[in-house]
């Protein structure tokens, strides 16, 4: 619980770097939380941890400063298997945001599985159908840009069912965020900015920024499972 305390306090001291900020407020009461809870032992610990996320993550229109101006993910909805995999990465050094970094450090692997469990529970909506296929044409640049990404190939033929369950859903995802996350693919050699992945850094690398921004573009303007759900009070 002291490391927990002190991560907790890290994330405070980091977020006066964002350009919005509000009190992180408890988890949200949602069905599937008490069995997210359940493996930890109650309520209150799962709303402990993820008490490190909702203050960023829980507040519709929140903005982060660092490396730019962007506003932090979508993660409600997101796969389990991803969200870990990212936790993991950032634990590890292979995601390189410091803010991130502090929060991974943190949390233990079955932290880490609890939290990634409860997020991915916290956005699904029942009998909300996605569409099989990209749900809007792309313009003929961005259609060309797609298919030397291949993204489908791993994110689904919407976007929004990835191949593998450890890959993100991308579909809907906010696109400054995005176009921010593909160019840390393509960092080298900063101590505070990148991200080491070996098929994405060698599909970032193929395009310029312009490029990446009209790819994050056209993504964030798909429909998806992504979605920010925060607590009654703050809507």
């Amino acid at each position: 619980m002291n490391k927990l305390l002190t991560t907790l306090f890290a994330l405070a001291v980091s977020c006066g770097t964002s350009l919005s900020y509000a009190q992180a407020p408890a988890a949200p009461k949602t069905a599937s939380a008490p069995a997210a809870a359940a493996t930890s032992g109650g309520a209150k610990s799962i709303d402990t941890k993820v008490a490190l996320c909702i203050g960023c993550h829980g507040i519709k229109g929140y903005q982060a400063s660092f490396p730019e101006v962007h506003k932090v993910p979508m993660i409600s909805g997101q796969g389990a298997k991803y969200i870990a995999a990212a936790l993991t990465a950032y634990k590890n050094g292979d995601r390189k945001h410091p803010t991130m970094r502090a929060i991974a450090a943190g949390l233990s692997e079955q932290d880490i599985t609890e939290i990634s469990t409860y997020y991915e529970a916290h956005g699904k909506e029942e009998g909300k159908a996605l569409p099989e296929k990209l749900g809007k044409e792309p313009s003929p640049q961005v259609a060309g840009l797609m298919q030397k990404a291949a993204c489908v190939s791993c994110h689904g033929a919407n976007l929004a069912k990835p191949i593998d369950p450890s890959y993100p859903k991308i579909a809907g995802q906010h696109a400054d965020y995005m176009f921010v996350a593909l160019k840390a693919y393509k960092a080298d050699n900063n101590a505070v900015v990148g991200r080491s992945n070996g098929i994405m850094g060698a599909i970032a690398k193929q395009f310029s920024n312009a490029e990446l921004k009209a790819l994050a573009g056209y993504v964030s303007s798909l429909e998806g499972d992504l979605k920010v759900k925060p607590e009654n009070r703050f809507r």
